[in-house]
């Protein structure tokens, strides 16, 4: 029984939530900003591999995943078989991950969201952010081009995802001076890097050359070096 409660619920370490923001790696809309060099059929690959990465670093860390997915659920059922999937439904981004982490704190005291396009996000990371949160309500990780890389809240705060210039670089800016306008407890945790363009993916090369998607990804772009 306590398997099926954990399948069921999405808790990891201590009752912990963990969600995984995910997208159907269809060629043409994902990874765009790689294509050229990649392929938008290579793109999507690279895509894949990174998502299942993720999922699989975080449940090997000891959390259970949600993966919010949007797209075809057919793949998801067949690529995560034993993982809770929940569609994201409509609205931009900020709406989308306001309704995940309110579902998540549902059931869970603290939740954390990550994106699929960090592969190798140490899961330290996720696990410094619910310590954060037991003293700050909202905490993110900053990434490098002006976002975060990761967001969790101890208590649901909406107004910290709406009108905010999502895929843009005053992501993080914008959502630090809401959190003062609206007198929340904010807290940041170490930041990390997006994979979304040649030259996120090249550091990606350089700081973990194991991963599966720097692997994939250097096949493709040193072909003769195998």
């Amino acid at each position: 029984m306590e398997t099926v409660d954990k399948l069921s619920s999405g808790r990891g370490l201590d009752g912990m939530a963990v969600g995984v923001f995910a997208k159907e790696p269809v060629a043409g809309r994902v990874k765009t900003r790689l294509c050229p060099p990649l392929t938008p059929a290579q793109a999507a690959q690279l895509y894949r591999i990174s998502l299942l990465e993720t999922v699989s670093v975080m449940s090997d860390a000891g959390f259970d995943p949600v993966v919010f997915y949007a797209g075809d659920e057919a793949f998801f059922r067949r690529t995560f078989p034993r993982t809770r999937l929940v569609p994201q439904g409509e609205g931009n981004l900020g709406e989308r991950m306001e309704r995940a982490l309110e579902l998540l704190l549902g059931e869970c005291a603290a939740a954390v969201l990550i994106g699929s396009d960090s592969p190798d996000l140490p899961p330290s990371h996720v696990k410094e952010a619910f310590a954060a949160l037991a003293e700050a309500d909202f905490v993110t990780a900053p990434s490098r081009d002006g976002g975060y890389v990761l967001v969790g809240e101890r208590r649901h705060h909406p107004e910290l995802f709406r009108n905010i210039p999502w895929s843009t670089d005053a992501v993080l800016e914008t959502t630090r001076r809401r959190a003062v306008e609206e007198s929340v407890n904010y807290g940041e945790v170490g930041g990390w890097d997006d994979v979304d363009d040649l030259v996120s993916l090249t550091r990606l090369l350089l700081r973990s050359p194991s991963t599966a998607t720097s692997r994939f990804a250097r096949k493709i772009l040193f072909p003769h070096s195998f």
